[in-house]
């Protein structure tokens, strides 16, 4: 049996998947978090929810009864990552499944940063520890956290191999048109500055899973994937190889997402910080956690920001507005790119579930053959959809993308 525990690991929480990679079957999935507050009065400081999957409850053999998954939550301090796996290690003793039955081959760990240096999953040595611990110049907010959930991952796993699957992997494949910037070329080697690119793990499934869908190798398809969730980005895809890609050397740049800017005039800072007398911090706040959805209409949340312009809100309207006039831009400039394109999919909280998003991003592209038909779009589903017209010369597609599924299959492949 090839069971895969992937963990993606954050400052103060980290999320687990257990996995058998013969069916591809999730066995168990938990949250640890609140990792390093205290106890109150009102509370134990961390919690823990472990869900045991059906499929780990479903007998191997004789007639399969009626199985649902079955959580639990545990409360108590976790001081830091090494107690985090501790409490989950008692969850899966204690509830299911079995280590000694669902014995892990391997760990794969999302790390969001890999620069330059990292262009494939990766069995993590004490070199690549180095590594990562070096690029957190690059990803502050992240790498730290997914370096803190390895080093605590290998003490509670210490007998099998751990492998770290970069975000940013996926992208180097880019052109040095596609990822340079034109600043000073000296300033930018030196301190590392280029597009880098951001969710490939998503992007990289999300293609795989659309070309099976549409039964066409994807060695000859162009494809066009939107990730739209709270952090947005858009791929350029041709032969399976990411060409163009809308985040940048941080997430940062590209799309308008909840609370993030994206593109924006450098000068903005400038003057905001001549006129506004904003320090870096202040406009490294008000870029990541006070822009886009939340900057224009109060709200960050895709749901809302609907409710409110279906009201008649004049806010909310301006924010969709902003939002889809960005989608087109890219669009454009992809198809551009790529000289016309086979496919478009659409993943992630937004674009699996906002139907309006998806017509209206796609509502300008009649002139790229691009054909939506609307019962099926604004019809609702789980699994891979076409929302695109029989008679539609590019393949439209709702993708529900599996981001810890794809990293098991890494993780498995170099294991």
């Amino acid at each position: 049996m090839s069971v895969v525990l992937v963990v993606n690991s954050g400052s103060s929480s980290f999320k687990y998947q257990l996995l058998d990679m013969a069916t591809e079957s999730v066995l168990a999935v938990g949250l640890v978090e609140r990792i390093g507050e205290p106890a109150t009065a009102t509370g134990a400081g961390g919690v823990a929810t472990h869900t045991v999957k059906a499929a780990a409850l479903a007998p191997t053999d004789g007639p399969a009864p009626t199985v649902t998954d079955a959580t639990v939550t545990i409360e108590r301090e976790i001081p830091d990552h090494t107690a985090g796996f501790a409490v989950m290690l008692e969850a899966f003793a204690a509830h299911g499944p079995s280590l000694e039955q669902y014995a892990p081959v391997a760990v794969g760990h999302r790390v969001v940063h890999g620069g330059a240096r990292f262009f494939a999953p990766t069995v993590v040595t004490p070199l690549v520890e180095i590594n990562i611990d070096e690029l957190s110049v690059l990803a502050p907010l992240h790498n730290p956290a997914n370096l803190a959930g390895i080093v605590a991952a290998k003490k509670a796993f210490p007998a099998v191999p751990h492998v770290a699957v970069f975000d940013t992997a996926f992208h180097q494949s880019l052109a040095p048109e596609a990822y340079t910037y034109a600043i000073d070329r000296d300033l930018a080697e030196a301190h590392r500055i280029r597009r880098y690119g951001f969710h490939g793990t998503s992007h990289k499934f999300v293609s795989e899973a659309a070309a099976a869908f549409v039964g066409r190798p994807l060695a000859e398809l162009k494809q066009i994937v939107f990730h739209l969730g709270n952090g947005a980005s858009v791929t350029a895809i041709e032969g399976g190889r990411s060409v163009d890609t809308s985040m940048g050397l941080t997430p940062l740049e590209g799309l308008v997402m909840g609370t993030r800017s994206g593109d924006l005039d450098p000068a903005v800072l400038l003057q905001l910080a001549r006129r506004a007398d904003m320090s870096t911090a202040d406009l490294d706040t008000l870029l990541n956690k006070r822009s886009g959805l939340l900057g224009i209409a109060g709200v960050s949340d895709m749901r809302d920001i609907g409710q409110r312009r279906d009201a008649g809100d004049p806010a909310a309207r301006l924010a969709f507005d902003v939002y889809i006039h960005r989608l087109r831009a890219y669009a454009g400039a992809y198809l551009a790119q790529l000289d016309g394109v086979d496919v478009i999919s659409f993943t992630a909280g937004v674009g699996e579930n906002a139907a309006a998003v998806r017509a209206e991003a796609m509502a300008t592209l009649g002139f790229a053959g691009v054909e939506i038909d609307a019962e099926r779009n604004a019809a609702r589903g789980r699994g891979i959809r076409r929302i695109s017209t029989d008679s539609s010369r590019v393949e439209v597609l709702v993708v529900p993308t599996d981001e810890e599924l794809e990293i098991a299959r890494q993780t498995l492949s170099v294991a």
